[in-house]
């Protein structure tokens, strides 16, 4: 059966895939990206405005990256409501993604077993778990979408919208990152739950070990 270990095989490769994409997201900072408009012959001066930013901190222009507000020591400071939201959207995002890793790193041990024990019930499962996890980093990658827009509409809302029109705002490559993980961790899902239907429709009906999913 080369084509179930075959499946097996792309399965365990993709959570590989999974869990590096997200941890290169996880650690770099380009998921947001400010660059200020150039003006006649202010393009140094726009270049040293513009920044980008991580889950951790913004790096701002030519300067070093300076660590963002912790969520978690900040969400009882005296503060509108709106910004109170903000620290709650960014706590999430600081705990959902760093879990997704570690759920990676948990279904890629049990994809192991069942592959090394022919387990269906395990294949099974481990699929399941997956692409529940997958479901978990798109939670969180969503979660910083609305943060980064909600956030973006704050300042806007405090210093004027007059002050922002020379403000060009988008997503970097380390949200595309993640969004790979998330795509890779659900076909990683997928293949596992496809071998793990393909090894119990194998299994002859007397077999002790034969479960039909």
């Amino acid at each position: 059966m080369a084509w179930l270990g075959a499946l097996l095989l792309a399965a365990a490769l993709g959570a590989l895939l999974s869990f590096a994409l997200l941890a290169a997201a996880v650690a770099s900072d380009y998921w947001y990206v400010l660059e200020v408009a150039d003006a006649g012959n202010s393009t140094g001066r726009a270049a040293r405005l513009s920044s980008h930013s991580g889950l951790w901190r913004v790096c701002e222009g030519q300067n070093s990256c300076i660590p963002l507000i912790d969520p978690f020591t900040s969400g009882n400071l005296d503060v509108p409501t709106s910004v109170q939201h903000l620290i709650s959207l960014h706590r999430a995002v600081m705990v959902t993604l760093p879990l997704s890793l570690v759920l990676i790193v948990c279904g890629w041990i049990c994809g192991l077993l069942g592959s090394l024990t022919r387990s269906v019930v395990l294949l099974f499962f481990t699929g399941c778990y997956l692409l529940l996890g997958g479901a978990l980093t798109l939670v969180g990658v969503s979660v910083y979408i609305s943060y980064s827009h909600l956030a973006f509409a704050e300042t806007a809302r405090q210093y004027g919208p007059r002050h922002m029109q020379d403000i060009r705002i988008s997503f970097g490559w380390s949200l595309a990152l993640a969004w790979g993980s998330c795509a890779s961790e659900a076909l990683s899902g997928f293949l596992l739950l496809a071998a793990a239907r393909a090894l119990s429709l194998s299994r002859q009906p007397g077999d002790p070990h034969s479960v039909v999913i």
